[in-house]
């Protein structure tokens, strides 16, 4: 048995009707031009084969009662393949249109909790011989650096498929699941003598965060703090309907614009989005005056830590949706990031453990559900308005079950009143966006995705002049 972090717990008890904690990846697979052929049946084979390498893919949660202490982890025994991996297919003609509505479909619904928490689905009857594949994967057992990793152990790096391992390797492998009243009499003595020392080193970090980052508060840069973002329609209540949108971009270009103006790659993937965002909200009529945020997730890991689970941080930026200029706004977007990386730099100093290591996971469970009843999503002013992840992948090929994968573009959860998630990821020379969002809060957010090439292009043409600037 393995206890869940408190991080990975929230996650889990964090999750309601219309909060669903579950992150997706979808993938387009060239079958048609497999050298050996591509079957459903030959990729339902491949990913029985990985599930001993993956440990998390045998994992099924055990509750404690009443919510006291943390979940734990425990091995599933008897793993029903064809319960996990499914196949479907798409209406004629199997384009963009039929292929978006059927991934926003299949991310409307939660992950069954009586078993281990994730499903691939087969997606059948896209143009051109292409086949689609939509992983699903709880929050809980893996955050934006594990994914990618997972991602890599469930491919192949040639048309050849490689053998899965022969025998299981996991740390709960021999473990025994308790009994209900072994669960409750240890959260009971854990919560009753670790939760006031826990109470008491939260608070203390918390004042020492506080004042370690006064100096940056007193500077001269701007800090974009969350509960001061503007109210959009980016910011309505979310219900349990999803939309899916899409867009591929060139590393290469975005490199160069990144060279051309000094700034960092996440700076411009954000001034990317927010471009892209700001457009969409003029064509809604709803761009407010003051600046957009975004809240950024942040990896934690070190590079030698492959322990599975969440270790996320989160850094908040200003979107500068209030700037027109295209170069300036990139600047300020810099500036915000510069910024919150100082922030967060200097709070991590003082850093021993998260609100969600002190806080009882029923307690969790109910602030959530108090939260989406009560609708404080319309009521209160909202945390920020967008989530924006950037996840490097592998600059390399990769392969499904003998088919070369074309794109990658993941999704990641919608929740307290952000009814938009956008989510970047980086491979093989491109950048594929993954856009998620609620449709009857963001509707049309196919627009937000078809923005995105204009974007890079207007920060193109206006480099010479920002270069000219900075010399002149």
């Amino acid at each position: 048995m393995k206890q869940m972090s408190g991080q990975d717990a929230a996650f889990l008890y964090g999750e309601t009707p219309n909060w669903h904690m579950h992150v997706s990846g979808l993938m387009i697979v060239d079958a048609a031009n497999a050298p050996d052929g591509w079957s459903f049946e030959k990729f339902r084979e491949v990913v029985i084969s990985r599930i001993p390498e993956v440990p998390q893919l045998r994992w099924r949660y055990v509750d404690v009662p009443f919510g006291l202490d943390r979940p734990s982890w425990v091995e599933e025994t008897n793993i029903d393949p064809d319960f996990h991996i499914r196949r479907i297919a798409l209406p004629r003609p199997g384009g963009e249109k039929e292929l978006a509505e059927t991934v926003g479909r299949l991310a409307s619904y939660k992950l069954d909790r009586s078993r281990p928490l994730w499903e691939s689905w087969c997606i059948e009857g896209l143009e051109d011989g292409k086949v689609a594949i939509i992983v699903k994967m709880h929050h809980a057992i893996l955050d934006g650096a594990t994914g990618a990793g997972l991602t890599e152990v469930l491919l192949d790096l040639s048309p050849e498929i490689r053998p899965g391992a022969a025998e299981l390797t996991d740390e709960i492998l021999a473990s025994r699941e308790p009994s209900q009243l072994e669960m409750f009499t240890r959260a009971a003595v854990r919560t009753g003598f670790r939760t006031p020392f826990r109470v008491a080193r939260f608070t203390r970090q918390s004042i020492s965060q506080l004042f370690s980052a006064i100096p940056i508060l007193r500077g001269e840069q701007p800090i974009s703090l969350p509960l001061s973002a503007p109210r959009t329609i980016l910011n309505s209540e979310i219900t349990p309907r999803r939309s899916f949108a899409a867009a591929r971009l060139d590393l290469e270009r975005i490199k160069a614009v990144k060279d051309t103006y000094g700034v960092k790659l996440n700076d411009v993937v954000l001034a990317l989005c927010s471009s892209a965002i700001r457009n969409y909200l003029i064509k809604q009529d709803d761009l407010p005056d003051a600046t957009l945020i975004a809240s950024c997730p942040v990896s934690l890991r070190n590079e030698s830590d492959d322990e599975v689970g969440n270790k996320v941080g989160v850094m908040f930026a200003s979107l500068a949706t209030d700037i027109d200029d295209p170069a300036e706004r990139l600047r300020k977007i810099h500036e915000s990031t510069q910024s919150a990386k100082e922030m967060r730099e200097a709070m991590a100093a003082h850093q021993i453990m998260g609100l969600t290591e002190t806080t009882p996971p029923g307690l969790i469970a109910l602030a959530a559900r108090m939260y989406t009843a009560s609708g404080l999503a319309e009521r209160t002013p909202p945390p920020v308005n967008v989530v924006i992840s950037n996840v490097p992948g592998p600059p390399f090929p990769l392969y499904v079950a003998g088919g070369r994968l074309l794109g990658m573009f993941p999704m990641g959860p919608l929740l307290m009143g952000m009814s938009l998630n956008i989510t970047v990821f980086s491979i093989d020379g491109t950048v594929d966006v993954g856009i998620m969002s609620c449709p009857d809060a963001v509707p049309d957010a196919y627009l937000i995705a078809d923005f995105m090439e204009a974007a890079l292009v207007e920060l193109e043409d206006a480099a010479p002049v920002a270069e000219d600037s900075a010399t002149g």
